[in-house]
């Protein structure tokens, strides 16, 4: 938060976790960014929440204007994000598409409200669609209610807005005003602080050619594994190749994962547990793009070790498919970051 707007843009990023040596070649950045943005975008601390209908998205929190500093906190959020953009690392949280948008300065639509709240969403979605006349049998105008701290309040969508019906001819105005209403109601400052955040990491031509999806896709990746990808661009050392027995079992194995330990495993040999927007073939290293790469490595009652900077997973060659699949669920599920080099 120290650092100025010139060298976080241009400086070189390192990391060093604590009492821990090694030299940050990518990994330990990786993994610094996927377990920062695991805590900082958590629920739990009051900074973010849920989004109402899908567990997986998170959204700036009404409730946040309470947090101390807050606006501070969402500065610093809005930095992460833009650190991680720039040296290309994945975060492991998945946002709205509106929180994409707002961070883009797009304007709101009123699809964005169906992933939030499907009945508001289709109650404005009607009105769009048909002609209310008067608008005398709706008896709508341009005022909502909302909840804050327990007492019911009425906000105006616009000065005067109480004594202004909503008719055919402004409905428009009216649609536009409750969808931006409904996204930013209690979040307009705090959002606007972590943009501020936000594009003092990045410059505003950068993202520019972006849309919300495709920034989504860039910042979280994806978290769905695609086991065929992975495979085409796995590469194999110190004598595996890919009709190698421990190999064929190795796959095997990853099959039967759930996806969970799937992104248990990249996560463990990678730093992450996201996939980039391009697939595997767009991993990267301590130089550059860096397949994934299993080497042959180790006695048979060896766990598992992996090196993040390079993408590698050290591969004992197990006598049997039961025992690989053992010992690469206990490297994977009981241990964080266990054997990590």
């Amino acid at each position: 938060m120290s650092a100025n707007k010139k060298d976080l843009q241009r400086g070189r990023l390192a990391v060093l976790f604590d009492t821990e040596e090694g030299l940050d070649y990518g990994g330990p950045s990786r993994e610094f960014f996927f377990l920062l943005s695991r805590e900082l975008f958590n629920p739990y601390y009051g900074l973010f929440e849920y989004s109402a209908n899908d567990t997986y998205t998170v959204q700036v929190s009404p409730l946040s204007a309470f947090v101390d500093n807050s606006h501070d906190w969402f500065r610093f959020s809005g930095r992460v994000l833009g650190l991680a953009l720039v040296h290309q690392y994945l975060l492991d949280a998945f946002f709205t598409r509106p929180f994409y948008k707002a961070l883009l300065r797009l304007p709101v639509a009123l699809s964005d409200l169906e992933s939030l709240d499907s009945e508001f969403h289709q109650s404005l979605q009607w009105i769009r669609d048909n002609d209310i006349g008067s608008g005398s049998s709706l008896g709508l105008t341009f005022c909502v209610t909302e909840e804050l701290l327990g007492r019911v309040v009425e906000r105006e969508l616009k000065p005067g807005g109480k004594n202004m019906g909503v008719n055919e001819k402004n409905k428009k105005e009216y649609l536009e005003r409750m969808v931006k209403w409904r996204l930013e109601r209690g979040v307009q400052e705090q959002t606007e602080s972590l943009v501020k955040g936000f594009y003092e990491v990045v410059d505003p031509r950068l993202v520019s050619v972006f849309d919300a999806r495709e920034l989504e896709l860039v910042i979280a990746g994806t978290a769905e594994i695609d086991i065929a990808d992975w495979r085409v661009n796995t590469e194999y050392r110190s004598g595996y190749h890919d009709n190698h027995q421990v190999i064929i079992w190795f796959w095997q194995v990853i099959e039967k994962f759930t996806n969970e330990q799937r992104l248990r495993l990249l996560q463990f040999v990678t730093g992450t547990s996201s996939i980039p927007y391009d697939g595997f073939s767009a991993l990267r290293g301590s130089t550059g793009p860096r397949r994934f790469c299993i080497e042959k490595w180790g006695k048979p009652i060896a766990l598992p070790r992996a090196h993040t900077c390079f993408n590698r997973l050290d591969l004992p060659p197990y006598p049997t498919p039961e025992i690989l699949h053992e010992k690469l669920l206990l490297a994977v599920e009981e241990t964080n970051t266990f054997g990590i080099e």
